[in-house]
């Protein structure tokens, strides 16, 4: 059985050495919101799958062999060879502030659609947790069309049915964000969001109450170097942020979601799910990368030794 099944796009990644406008070096790697939460749930031990297209060219074969290479499954990814892999691109600008580009109208991420869903979902391979964002449902109507599948079909076969609001102002604007997202909560278990987020699924004046009333059983509120709260029928408990240097903060999120699932596949109650979260996510802030610092489940207990220390 899968313990994660996730779909979205993944594209090549450049990040910068310095500002995009004067050139200079560039790092080649991968990102993609859904694909970082494979590779950290896959790092902690679990099953995880990631749906999505990619190009027939050399930045698709990255993908690929990087996602295989961390574990995750992609035997039910597909090759588009009419369409070329989406790009992003990472400028430093300010202090820790990164500056984002994305390249990827027509690519072949965007190529998803609802009709790759159905297999997903095979009687030997259904997953306990479907993993969707608001990413996916901006690439247009097929990859909408295929959350809102997955969505279906994971609720028949009793998944749990998680999404992270991830709103990106740059792929649609927040009116978009909200007519199409709306629509899903009522077949949500687990919805993640940052403060900002939550008023994308409602205009509710205490958004988390109409939430948990329209049926969703866990409301976890990020608030970025504050931690995060989790909302449900065991109240409101809040984890502040593990203190660590920040480095990096593109892809934290991601790896708080990652920490959090896991906690959930492991049994965990809402404390343990909650501190494993933030764990992951401060290996995530303290290295570059939306990925590559992600931990092993062996590394979990480093941030418990005082800092400056060496683990012999």
């Amino acid at each position: 059985m899968i313990d994660l099944l996730t779909l979205g796009e993944t594209m090549a990644a450049f990040r910068m050495a310095g500002p995009l406008r004067l050139g200079g070096p560039a790092h080649l790697s991968i990102a993609g919101a859904e694909s970082t939460v494979a590779i950290g749930v896959a790092r902690l031990g679990h099953r995880a799958s990631w749906l999505g297209v990619t190009g027939a060219d050399e930045p698709g074969e990255l993908i690929r062999r990087c996602l295989r290479a961390e574990g995750v499954d992609l035997s039910l990814a597909r090759v588009d060879p009419h369409a070329p892999t989406g790009l992003i691109l990472f400028e430093p600008r300010v202090g820790d502030r990164t500056r984002v580009s994305y390249h990827r109208t027509g690519s072949a991420g965007s190529q998803l659609a609802a009709l790759d869903v159905p297999p997903a979902f095979a009687a030997d391979r259904t997953p306990r947790i479907l993993h969707v964002t608001g990413i996916t449902c901006a690439l247009g109507d097929g990859p909408y069309a295929a959350v809102r599948a997955a969505v279906g079909h994971a609720r028949a076969a009793g998944a749990l049915v998680c999404l992270d609001v991830n709103h990106r102002t740059r792929l649609w604007p927040a009116r978009r964000a909200a007519a199409a997202l709306r629509p899903l909560v009522p077949s949500l278990d687990l919805v993640i969001a940052s403060d900002d987020e939550l008023s994308v699924l409602t205009d509710d004046a205490d958004p988390v109450a109409a939430l948990l009333a329209a049926g969703v059983s866990e409301v976890v509120v990020k608030h970025g170097a504050g931690g995060a709260t989790s909302h449900g029928g065991h109240g409101s408990l809040h984890r502040p942020a593990r203190p660590v240097p920040v480095v990096d903060t593109v892809g934290a999120g991601d790896a708080f979601v990652a920490g959090l699932l896991s906690g959930m596949l492991d049994g965990a109650d809402v404390v343990g799910r909650l501190e494993r979260a933030v764990t992951v996510a401060a290996f995530a802030v303290a290295t570059r990368g939306d990925w590559e610092g992600l931990p092993f489940r062996e590394d979990l207990a480093l941030l418990d030794h005082d800092p400056g220390s060496a683990v012999r």
